[in-house]
């Protein structure tokens, strides 16, 4: 059987490198839209550390307000948006002050 230089030299090179290293690549962002008195996704998982960012599309204010009080946005006007840096573990289940019927859920682990 014949070796092929490259390949030999390919295989030669990834013993020298060693183990393949993962890198945390760090916290990560999220988006949840509003949309037709929405929030999309609905339900959320995300990290601790992690940031969300909730972009209202409709042409009226809606808010984000944990019913724990871990966080409220306040008014977030049509077209703008509401960024959260999640720091703690749990679940939390949130709504629109303006309309109830609006609900999420933020999973942070």
């Amino acid at each position: 059987m014949r070796t092929r230089p490259i390949a030999l030299l390919l295989t030669f090179g990834l013993l020298l490198a060693g183990p393949v290293q993962t890198v945390n690549a760090g916290p990560a962002s999220h988006t949840v839209t509003i949309d037709g008195t929405q929030y999309a996704p609905q339900e959320l998982t995300i990290k601790a550390g992690d940031t969300v960012v909730w972009v209202n599309q409709d042409p009226f204010p809606h808010t984000v307000t944990a019913r724990t009080g871990g966080f409220d946005s306040k008014s977030i006007a049509a077209g703008k948006s509401w960024k959260y840096k999640a720091t703690k573990r749990g679940n939390f289940p949130y709504v629109c002050s303006f309309h109830p019927t609006m609900k999420g859920t933020l999973r942070v682990q």
